[in-house]
């Protein structure tokens, strides 16, 4: 099974203090708490899904393309072209309006395939070499505190969703670690936004619009949910522009992401700073 891949090719993770300080407020009238996925719900080794850089990993990619059949010239720089690809689709979707457009991973490991024989494999091989190269480039594992947090704000009833830059990959790496369904841990499927479906990533603020038009449709208001994130242009910035509480995860030095530089990011304050997920449980 693909979520086997997760636990055969992952090994245990530990956060690396990042030296920030927990702000801890009470934040009341909370009614759905809303996470990112990388580097706040489980370690990245990159801090990021994979994606969302470039890494020149020329020999992982060759080796899974021959596998497969595929002969390689020796000329074919196949890293210089799996990149090329998801900045030509990143262009059309610019073409079209999209400011930060998203990829379909699968599309793209398509096209490669195609580059170099007439017939890409099936759909579950293509799959399955996705995530083995996820995994190859951006080790992942739990975030401490991951399923008791989760357990926790469910048993007091309280929605959680999703708003988080993914591929088809990051739901089944959450229910491989976890060994249960998103629904059993708490998510809900109209408050999860998934980059890859929407083809929109953050800091597009009309993903949050989007889980707004579902908050809405239970009654919940944009302030009475708490986005938690560990990039404050991607999360913290994106989240208050909809009308969000934030809490900033600051507890991996990896991933998080005070962008000091970015001018939307100058003077913005999140609600709350968490250092451990277990926080939450304190301040809801």
């Amino acid at each position: 099974m693909q979520s086997d891949l997760f636990k055969k090719l992952n090994s245990p993770l530990a956060p690396i203090p990042s030296g920030q300080n927990a702000k801890l407020t009470n934040l009341s009238d909370i009614r759905a708490v809303i996470f990112d996925i990388y580097g706040t719900l489980v370690i990245s080794g990159t801090g990021d899904i994979s994606i969302a850089q470039k890494v020149d990993r020329e020999e992982v990619l060759s080796g899974f393309l021959t596998a497969t059949g595929s002969e390689i010239p020796p000329d074919f720089s196949v890293s210089d072209v799996f990149y090329k690809l998801i900045k030509e689709d990143h262009e059309n979707s610019q073409a079209l309006g999209a400011s930060y457009p998203e990829v379909d991973i699968l599309e793209i490991w398509t096209r490669l395939v195609l580059k170099l024989r007439r017939n890409p494999p099936d759909e579950e091989t293509l799959k399955f070499m996705a995530i083995r190269f996820e995994c190859a480039v951006n080790p992942v594992w739990p975030m401490p505190g991951l399923e008791s947090v989760l357990e926790s704000l469910s048993k007091r009833g309280m929605p959680l969703g999703i708003v988080s830059n993914a591929q088809f990959y990051t739901p089944i790496m959450l229910e491989s670690f976890t060994g249960k369904r998103l629904s059993e841990l708490g998510f809900q499927e109209d408050l999860s936004v998934w980059s890859y479906r929407e083809r929109l990533g953050k800091p597009s603020v009309e993903l949050f619009e989007k889980l707004n038009r579902s908050l809405s449709s239970r009654g919940i208001r944009p302030e009475q949910a708490l986005y938690v994130g560990n990039d404050m242009l991607n999360d913290i910035w994106t989240a208050s522009q909809a009308g969000l509480k934030t809490a900033l995860f600051a507890g991996d030095q990896r991933s998080l992401r005070l962008r000091e530089t970015d001018d939307r990011c100058q003077g913005l304050e999140p609600d709350v700073v968490i250092t451990e997920l277990n926080q939450l449980v304190h301040i809801l």
